[in-house]
């Protein structure tokens, strides 16, 4: 009988230890009862007026889901919002790429807050038209005023929606306005003609400018000059302190010529340096004066009621066009017209129509 060898292999594989439990059970699925409360309506709507700004976070992620499960989850939430909303002076700020916006709504931010207020900054990130992306990098560029307890920054991505407003800005303005937010700041992505949905939703429109940039023709254009309620020449220092100074008199002429607004307020130009902290409590003097006239007047609430229906209006559109392309007949027509359109059998007017009269 052969003898047995013994294995004595550097090779060979010893028995494991085995490792204990290191996660305690009882608090992994209080973690899980914890989440399902948090996505409960009555419990995020109690932590959004207690100023939960994790509340107010899921909140928002909510509304902006496209998923229908949490479509009534949203509708709820909003009319549960509603009671406790339009408290707030909601001023929308625009103006082209670099001028510095970012740096503004921080500096301006910071001011406000020390005046006793809270602040919140819905800022918006230009998405990719070609991967869909966003970098969403305004808390990275805002990094003293995201620090602040009472301050609330919110990036979004645009989408494909007018003015680069995220889809459902709107409606994240209210659950702001719950949580106790009463300075709601709105910055847009700043691509020049397409500002009017912006306008829509705050009380106060504000056009932030650079001098020398070659842009003075395109910040005189009418459209965008009837709606700003005040210019900001924004990098007013250094040597362009002087440019800055000559472009303030020019807007200043500029503003002359237009017919008055309808709230009876004079628009102002104004020069601020946002990296010096300079000019920003004047911009804010000028955003109060206009908030008590337009109170005084009456306007401030006319504009707000225009607005609701504004608003409803654009809701009935974008269910409308939802709906008509959710439809299976209509997915299945689409893809038809358009391999009709790619080989010349039809125009895209003659498709349309077809379409529509599905």
């Amino acid at each position: 009988m052969a003898k047995k060898i013994k294995n004595t292999s550097a090779l060979k594989e010893k028995e494991g230890v085995t490792q204990p439990n290191t996660l305690n059970m009882e608090v992994v699925n209080k973690l899980r009862t914890l989440k399902k409360k948090e996505l409960n309506v009555d419990g995020l709507i109690s932590g959004i007026l207690n100023g939960n700004q994790t509340a107010l976070s899921q909140g928002i992620t909510i509304i902006e889901s496209k998923a229908k499960k949490h479509q009534l989850l949203a509708k709820s939430l909003i009319e549960k919002s509603l009671p406790h909303a339009n408290k707030s002076i909601r001023i929308g700020i625009t103006g082209v790429p670099g001028v510095g916006k970012s740096t503004f709504i921080e500096s301006f931010g910071k001011l406000l807050i020390s005046k006793g207020k809270r602040v919140a900054a819905l800022t918006v990130d230009p998405s990719s038209s070609i991967s869909k992306g966003s970098i969403l990098g305004d808390k990275t560029r805002m990094e003293e005023l995201v620090k602040e307890p009472n301050a609330f920054i919110r990036p979004s991505a645009s989408g494909s929606t007018l003015g680069g407003v995220a889809r459902k800005t709107r409606e994240t303005i209210i659950l702001c306005e719950a949580a106790g937010f009463d300075v709601i700041l709105i910055e847009t992505v700043g691509v020049g003609q397409s500002e009017t949905a912006v306008h829509s939703m705050t009380d106060f429109f504000l056009l932030l400018k650079l001098a020398g940039a070659g842009d003075e023709l395109q910040g005189i254009k009418r459209g965008i000059m009837e709606m700003a309620d005040s210019i900001v020449i924004n990098k007013a220092d250094g040597e362009n302190l002087k440019a800055a100074k000559m472009a303030k008199n020019e807007f200043n002429r500029a503003l002359h010529l237009y017919p008055p607004k309808e709230s009876g307020w004079n628009p102002k130009t104004l020069l601020s340096s946002a990296l010096n902290n300079e000019g920003i409590e004047e911009v804010w003097e000028v955003v109060s004066k206009y908030f008590e006239k337009t109170q005084e007047n009456g306007y401030f609430q006319h504009k707000r009621k225009e607005q609701n229906k504004f608003w409803l209006m654009q809701t009935i559109e974008s269910r409308l066009k939802s709906n008509f392309y959710a439809r299976p007949s209509i997915k299945i027509e689409l893809e038809k017209q358009l391999i009709a359109i790619d080989e010349n059998r039809t125009t895209p007017f003659e498709a349309a129509e077809k379409l529509l009269n599905l």
